[in-house]
């Protein structure tokens, strides 16, 4: 066995960006590998053309927009991702102030790293993941990295569930306001899930290995 195969009860879209029950989402008949090289080609171009070059970021914004909205992406859980993102953006513009008259300047970084961020999530967002896997294996992306991306994908949504249930059960239990105590509640229930996922992990590669995996 030397890939991972996404049953049908797999789901190929994150919770936060799964389409409109019922709606057929547009793009579907697009390839998986134009998807991608569109994304790659606006990133790239993102990050490379300068600022005064302002046709191509405002194309590459409404294009983005045009996709999100016709492809009836769920807008709020995407702004909420992008503002979950965006102090990373805000921490390369700041380090590009740092550069002085000499860096690309802080509007620039702030413009292209908020143009790229827009452009992966939407491309997250209409691309089912379970395509993803034999794309990136036919561009030549090394099978051990494309088998851990598809195994994080698949447990991401595990822990998730865990971390769910391990902290409902530990609020059951603690007779406390719950600000007084909720980052130490966080604290437990962060690391009893990361020794629970060692273990799991471990346990996973073992029955891979005795089914011949590779």
């Amino acid at each position: 066995m030397s890939g991972i195969h996404f049953g049908h009860n797999h789901t190929p879209y994150a919770p936060e960006f799964r389409p409109t029950a019922g709606v057929r989402v547009p793009f579907a008949w697009l390839a998986p590998e134009w998807k991608l090289a569109v994304m790659l080609t606006l990133v790239v171009g993102t990050a490379v053309m300068p600022l005064a070059w302002w046709y191509w970021h405002v194309g590459a914004g409404v294009l983005l927009l045009t996709v999100a909205l016709s492809g009836r992406v769920a807008l709020k859980p995407l702004l909420w991702r992008v503002l979950w993102l965006l102090p990373f953006v805000a921490g390369a513009a700041l380090a590009a102030v740092w550069h002085g008259p000499t860096g690309p300047g802080w509007p620039t970084v702030a413009a292209r790293g908020g143009l790229c961020l827009l452009t992966v999530l939407i491309f997250a967002a209409v691309t089912p993941f379970g395509a993803l896997p034999g794309v990136l294996r036919r561009i030549g992306v090394p099978a051990l990295l494309v088998t851990t991306m598809a195994l994080m994908h698949r447990y991401l949504f595990v822990l998730v569930d865990e971390s769910d249930r391990m902290r409902r059960a530990r609020t059951c239990r603690t007779f406390t306001p719950k600000r007084r105590f909720g980052w130490g509640v966080n604290a437990e229930v962060i690391g009893r899930l990361f020794v629970r996922a060692s273990e799991r992990a471990e346990r996973i590669y073992l029955a891979m290995c005795a089914r011949g995996w590779k």
